[in-house]
C-alpha cells in the first residue's frame, strides 16, 4: 500500500475477518446442537415495566410512547449516526438492527434521547476533564482487586472482570471482610459509579464495568486503546463519545450472542428482542448457563424477552425500516 490510510483500511478488514472467524469457530463446533430461537415475542402482552422506569418517566413529564417516538425520529433523521451504526455492526459481525434495538430500548425506558448527537460530545468533553476514580470509600479498585480473594482471576478482559464480579458476589457483597463492611449491592454500583448509583452514560448507556469487560474485544475490532480501571476519566470518555461508545454497544451484543450459542446451544441472532433484553439486564454468560441447566440437553426452554426486548420485537418492522 502507498499510504497510511490504505494500510488502516486493510488493517480494519483483517481485524474484522479475524473477529468473524473467531465467532465462526464455536458455531462450527456446535453446529449439530445449536437451535435457532424463533423470531418474535414469547409473551402475548408486554411484561411489567419496573417502577423505577415508570417514576423516571413521570418525573420527566413525558410518556414511554413519546420517548420511543423521540429516539425513533432521532435515528431516522441522523443519517451520520445510522452510518456509524451500520459500519460498527459490520465490524462485529452483527445485524445493525441489534444496535438499533439496544439504543431504542435505553432511550425509551432508561433515559430520554438528546435532540442532537452533538449533545453527547459536549457531555463527554465536560466529564473527561474531571478528576475522579473508581473506588469504595478510601479503597481504590486497584487495591481492592489486589486482595488475595481475586488471585484466581485472569485471562482476557472479559474473563478477568467477570471473575472479579463473581468473587465480589460470593465473598464481599453484604459481608464484612477484614474488618470492613461492604454494601449489599452490585459490584458496578459500589466501585464503578463515582457520581451516583445506577449511573450509566452515553448513547448506549454503557456501564463502566461492562466497558472494562469488553475492552479487549473492542481494542481488537475497533482499534481503540485498552481501558484501565485506574483511569476512570478515560473509561467514561470511551462510553460517552459516540465515535467510541457504539463499539461497546456492539461488543456487548456480540458477547451475548456468542455466550448463548457456545453455552446454551441457542442462536439468538435472529431475535433482536432477546439481544435487547440481554443488553438491558446484562450477565449473558450466567444467564446462558442457567438456561442450559434448565434444558439439560432435553427439550427446548426458549429464552424470553423482558418488557424492554418485547417493545423491540413489537416495533421491529418500524425499526427495520430505519435501516
Amino acid at each position: 500500500m502507498d499510504s497510511r490510510e490504505d494500510w488502516l483500511i486493510v488493517r480494519r478488514f483483517v481485524i474484522s475477518f479475524i473477529i468473524a472467524l473467531t465467532c465462526l469457530v464455536p458455531t462450527l463446533a456446535l453446529a449439530r446442537n445449536v437451535v435457532v430461537v424463533p423470531p418474535g415475542n414469547r409473551h402475548a402482552e408486554q411484561p411489567a415495566i419496573p417502577g423505577a422506569s415508570v417514576r423516571r418517566t413521570k418525573a420527566g413529564k413525558t410518556s414511554f410512547d413519546q420517548k420511543y417516538e423521540k429516539i425513533r425520529d432521532l435515528l431516522a433523521s441522523d443519517r451520520k449516526l445510522m452510518s456509524k451504526i451500520k459500519s460498527t455492526a459490520s465490524a462485529y459481525g452483527i445485524d445493525p438492527i441489534h444496535i438499533v434495538g439496544a439504543l431504542v430500548g435505553e432511550h425509551t425506558y432508561n433515559v430520554d434521547a438528546y435532540d442532537r448527537l452533538q449533545s453527547y460530545y459536549v457531555k463527554a468533553a465536560s466529564y473527561a476533564g474531571n478528576s475522579f476514580r473508581f473506588a469504595y470509600e478510601d479503597e481504590s479498585i486497584a487495591d481492592f482487586v489486589a486482595r488475595p480473594e481475586f488471585s484466581q482471576c485472569g485471562g482476557d478482559s472479559y474473563k478477568l472482570w467477570s471473575c472479579r464480579e463473581a468473587v465480589w458476589e460470593k465473598s464481599f457483597r453484604g459481608r464484612s471482610v477484614g474488618g470492613k463492611s461492604f454494601p449489599n449491592n452490585r459490584f458496578s454500583a459500589v466501585f464503578f459509579q463515582p457520581f451516583y448509583a445506577g449511573q450509566t452514560f452515553g448513547l448506549g448507556q454503557v456501564n463502566p464495568l461492562t466497558a472494562l469487560m469488553l475492552s479487549d474485544m473492542v481494542s481488537r475490532a475497533s482499534g481503540l486503546e485498552k481501558l484501565d480501571a485506574n483511569d476512570a476519566a478515560a473509561v467514561y470518555k470511551a462510553i460517552m463519545d459516540p465515535d467510541m461508545s457504539l463499539a461497546f454497544t456492539a461488543a456487548a451484543i456480540r458477547r451475548s450472542i456468542d455466550d448463548y450459542r457456545s453455552v446454551a446451544g441457542m442462536d439468538i441472532s435472529k431475535n433482536p428482542g432477546l439481544t435487547a433484553t440481554l443488553y438491558n439486564v446484562g450477565g449473558s454468560l450466567s444467564r446462558a448457563r442457567a438456561l442450559a441447566a434448565k434444558n439439560g440437553g432435553e427439550g427446548s426452554v426458549w429464552p424470553e424477552e423482558n418488557y424492554y426486548g418485547w417493545l423491540i420485537n413489537d416495533k421491529l418492522d418500524e425499526l427495520q425500516a430505519l435501516l
